[in-house]
């Protein structure tokens, strides 16, 4: 009964991402902009990037230095299990992008790492010749499918995104294995709280952040307005992922912008 419920929930969810995906490809049919963002409310955008960088204060930044407080063996190695885990997400959409080299080289990582690399928190496969490579989510691949970026806005906590990703980000829950596993199994015992998925996430945003706070502190101190250099940071980014260049900024490793909760 649980399991005919989820399905049909799944079914509603991933055909309200079509139908949205649609959408934005026939409102950019006629335009090659795909990688710009016009900006919208950007007044409300604002007000909300303040609410986030208050939060940060706050909150997410002395998380993340406390974090980064434990020994470098157990950060490391929980960045690693965590990206290991991402890699899922980033093989769903290697397929649905067509991109068949991409997706062997994640699922030979994957499996490497979960496996000889003890559930990811060692890397053997980077050794044996499967690089890391960018991370890939169902905003890009709409992109590649052909939709427009949409307008620029910022959201409560997630910051910023277009309209294409932020229906990107309802994809890439129920395109996640680590979400339908996690959340097969709150069903069955009735919790429905998909904690367990929240940990994940919550983990790698708060290992995203540790190893940017310089990044993000010199970038606030040296931006005569903060809020558009992150716009433009976020565009480029965005950018870079799609036509999956080389990311210029090193430091700020490589993680998806809508996972930083530091925006």
């Amino acid at each position: 009964m649980y399991s005919i419920k989820m399905h049909l929930r799944l079914l509603k969810t991933l055909s309200l991402v079509v139908v949205l995906s649609q959408f934005l490809m026939t409102a950019n049919a006629h335009s090659n902009e795909k990688f710009t963002a016009n900006e919208c409310f950007e007044g409300v955008s604002r007000g909300i990037h303040k609410f986030n960088m208050g939060l940060d204060n706050a909150l997410f930044k002395p998380i993340a230095k406390g974090y980064r407080s434990l020994p470098v063996p157990i950060r490391v190695g929980t960045s690693n299990a965590v990206e290991n885990l991402r890699l899922l997400l980033t093989f769903s959409n290697n397929v649905l992008q067509g991109n068949w080299d991409r997706a062997g080289n994640t699922a030979g990582r994957f499996a490497i790492n979960s496996t000889v690399g003890i559930l990811g928190f060692l890397d053997p496969a980077a050794k044996m010749g499967f690089e890391k490579k960018s991370r890939e989510d169902f905003g890009q691949t709409l992109a590649i499918w052909g939709s427009g970026s949409g307008c620029y806005f910022v959201l409560p906590v997630l910051g910023p995104t277009t309209t294409r990703d932020a229906v990107g980000l309802v994809g890439n829950t129920f395109l996640d294995p680590v979400y339908q596993i996690t959340h097969n199994t709150e069903v069955l015992d009735r919790s429905y709280s998909e904690h367990n998925y929240y940990y994940y996430k919550g983990t790698d945003a708060v290992d995203f952040r540790s190893k940017n706070i310089e990044s993000i502190d010199s970038l606030k101190n040296n931006s005569i307005d903060f809020y558009a250099s992150v716009k433009s940071l976020y565009l480029q980014n965005r950018i870079q992922k799609i036509e999956n260049e080389e990311v210029s900024n090193k430091a700020q490793d490589d993680s998806d912008w809508e996972e930083i909760d530091s925006q």
